[in-house]
């Protein structure tokens, strides 16, 4: 059996929109946009399964809890990507990359800004865990055969104790920006939910457009197929009138 060690006393540390496990398991899975069956994904196995909608503070939230506990080694991203956010792409990109100026390197989400890691933190998380990226699977029974797949080839806990992180969240406690001290951080934040407003609401316009578009056509070939068999009857009818004369 692997190593194991003691994580953090109270782990998980940080609160969040996610279910816990064994914390002796050597992974966590991040559902990203998606709401899946968290609980069961833990029964399967992880340590942490839930969501991440934001590429700021809900980063800082995973990571916090990942180095609080030596033993996660993998960290699984799947679920369907959050739109404007990324938080999946920024993910990947903070453990690949690091930060450079407070910003994520390489990320492509609108507001990729840490404010509660320190360098040695994302190092930690770097060395400490291998992600694997089956992002846009919600296949339950996939996710969990990943689960299982990385325990098989669990390498024991961490070298390094556990780190305990604290991460400060706005007021109000929501995962918006951490950006108090920066009003374009929270106005970039506010055209972003707008946009996604206007999107959702195209999204469910065209879906509504093309159910009628196929409800008219559904129609259309009824009424051919009705017109056709009536077209029919009559020959047949007049068939056998032709006969009797």
């Amino acid at each position: 059996m692997a190593d194991k060690k003691s994580p953090a006393s109270g782990w998980p540390k940080i609160q969040g929109d996610y279910h816990s496990g064994d914390a002796n398991s050597c992974v966590v899975v991040v559902t990203m946009g998606s709401h899946l069956d968290e609980q069961g994904v833990c029964d399967a196995g992880a340590a942490l399964c839930g969501s991440c909608k934001t590429e700021n503070l809900g980063l800082e939230k995973i990571v916090a809890n990942v180095v609080a506990n030596p033993n996660i080694r993998f960290l699984i991203t799947c679920g369907t990507e959050v739109k404007g956010h990324l938080s999946g792409q920024c993910l990947k990109a903070l453990h690949t990359g690091g930060v450079e100026g407070g910003k994520i390197v390489g990320a492509k989400g609108a507001i990729p800004f840490i404010e509660n890691l320190d360098d040695a933190a994302i190092k930690r998380f770097q060395e400490q865990v291998e992600v694997i990226d089956i992002m846009e699977t919600e296949d339950l029974g996939a996710i969990k055969a990943k689960v299982q797949d990385c325990i098989s080839k669990d390498p024991g806990a961490f070298a390094g104790d556990a780190m305990v992180i604290e991460v400060k969240e706005s007021e109000g406690g929501s995962e918006a920006t951490v950006a108090t001290a920066n009003p374009q951080f929270l106005e970039a934040e506010a055209r972003l939910n707008a946009i996604e407003e206007k999107l959702e609401f195209v999204e469910g316009e065209l879906m509504q457009r093309n159910g009628r578009k196929i409800g008219r056509d559904i129609g259309i070939l009824y009424g051919l197929v009705a017109g056709l068999f009536t077209f029919m009857i009559l020959i047949v009818l007049l068939s056998k009138l032709m006969a009797l004369v």
